[in-house]
């Protein structure tokens, strides 16, 4: 099939909270035209200077050439738009619900003949606890609904008998009240923490596979309290026994569904199985900007590919990727008035020219200078490449060690888990 130019097309972007910006930003750069709409007030200065910002998205559908929309919860209007006759990237109502309702996530899996962890909802503190007296194990507490937006909030129990987990329940309880919601207590089990993602375009996947290891604690060597993720590596690979026995099994589904975009299962594996956890049936952040630094093609013509549903093979570098965020106070955490203090416009400074791998995350543009915005304290998120894991990361730390961002900080050990984990994973078959 000959594929049509998409430099010059017109990418109209639909943001939750501005993460795409260094997607639009690309794209802007490939030649096209890009506009871009975050819904979060407080995160309205994101993108100022890099790419055209509006204010009502709806205004400039006429205008698009394709849709993006970065974040699950858009899924109706994505597919409403499609049956009009757009070319959208997006969820759907069923995607968005795999992702955003985790018992329907999980329903999904065993309907499609995927064995799941057994896990447990609850909404009320006392009778989370009073299960886990009762039914004494290792388990992972999971907030669903709106909290679950709040990683910090996610614990991971090491006791044999959830006495940690007891512990945390009690405190969220004084802590939180009945203001907490519904969340999910899940059976823990050992092993490598893996993550398959794929590209689909309405009918199909599209190869090759993307097999992702993230980093979610604050500190090196999984210290610190959980964050949406702190950097991530990965490979390219065009075929997997994860990814055939959990996502391939979605591929009729999405199909039925009409979906088109990015989706990721994130499992634990180990000498006994393949355990799926949840979905992410969007793109993963940073997950998109590591991807985008193994695409060897303009990541606008895959959009555009993708959206108007050809079937096409990404062309990838081997070897690795890796990626890890710079941050500053007070991420994780929500305190607007430290990040006023300490990082509301601090500059990020290159002491050599060259922002080769460095890709804006909550930044503006002013005169030419990069400065921190928006109230979550993400600066940029670095990547490097390599035919070995040790080649990527040295590029990734160059980089890193290019950059000057007053308080910022950073994990010092994004891809050192590859060897112990790549050795486990080739004895148990799944590499």
């Amino acid at each position: 099939m000959k594929i049509k130019e998409t430099s010059g097309k017109k990418f109209l972007f639909i943001s939750k909270w501005g993460e795409s910006l260094d997607i639009a930003y690309t794209i802007l750069l490939e030649g096209n035209e890009v506009k871009l709409f975050i819904e979060d007030k407080s995160s309205k200065e994101i993108g100022l200077g890099f790419v055209k910002k509006i204010k009502k998205w709806e205004e400039h559908v006429d205008w698009a050439d394709v849709i993006i929309f970065d974040y699950t919860g858009y899924g109706k209007i994505a597919s409403q738009l499609r049956a009009a006759g757009k070319l959208v990237i997006g969820g759907t109502e069923y995607t968005d619900n795999l992702e955003l309702d985790r018992n329907f996530g999980q329903a999904e899996l065993r309907k499609h003949k995927i064995k799941v962890l057994p896990s447990k909802e609850f909404t009320s503190f006392k009778e989370a606890i009073i299960y886990i007296e009762q039914n004494p194990n290792s388990y992972v507490l999971k907030p669903c609904g709106e909290t679950q937006e709040l990683k910090q909030l996610l614990f991971v129990g090491s006791d044999d008998e959830g006495l940690d987990v007891i512990r945390v329940l009690k405190a969220y309880e004084k802590s939180w009240g009945d203001n907490f919601g519904n969340f999910q207590l899940q059976r823990k089990v050992k092993g490598v923490e893996i993550s398959i993602a794929a590209f689909f375009n309405g009918n199909e996947f599209i190869y090759p596979i993307n097999i992702t290891f993230e980093h979610k604690k604050l500190f090196p060597k999984e210290l610190g309290v959980s964050t949406g993720e702190m950097g991530t590596s990965m490979f390219w690979t065009k075929d997997s026994p994860i990814f055939e026995a959990t996502l391939l099994k979605f591929q009729n589904t999405l199909a039925k569904h009409n979906f088109i975009g990015h989706i990721d299962i994130n499992c634990i594996v180990n000498g006994n199985g393949i355990y799926p956890l949840e979905f992410t049936s969007r793109f993963g952040y940073p997950q998109i900007f590591i991807q985008r630094a193994g695409i060897i093609e303009p990541i606008g013509e895959l959009f555009y590919k993708l959206a108007s549903k050809q079937k096409f093979k990404i062309n990838v570098r081997k070897g690795f990727q890796v990626g890890a965020f710079i941050v500053v106070p007070p991420f994780p955490f929500d305190d607007k008035k430290a990040f006023r203090l300490f990082s509301k416009d601090a500059v990020v400074v290159f002491k050599k020219n060259g922002k080769e791998g460095v890709h804006p995350m909550h930044l503006k543009k002013i005169n030419d200078e990069w400065l921190i915005t928006g109230e979550i304290g993400i600066a940029v998120l670095v990547t490097g490449t390599g035919m070995t894991m040790k080649d990527a990361q040295k590029m990734m730390y160059n980089r890193i060690s290019n950059i000057i961002i007053n308080n910022s900080y950073y994990r010092t050990d994004i891809g050192d888990r590859w060897s112990e984990d790549s050795d486990k994973l080739w004895s148990w078959g799944l590499l």
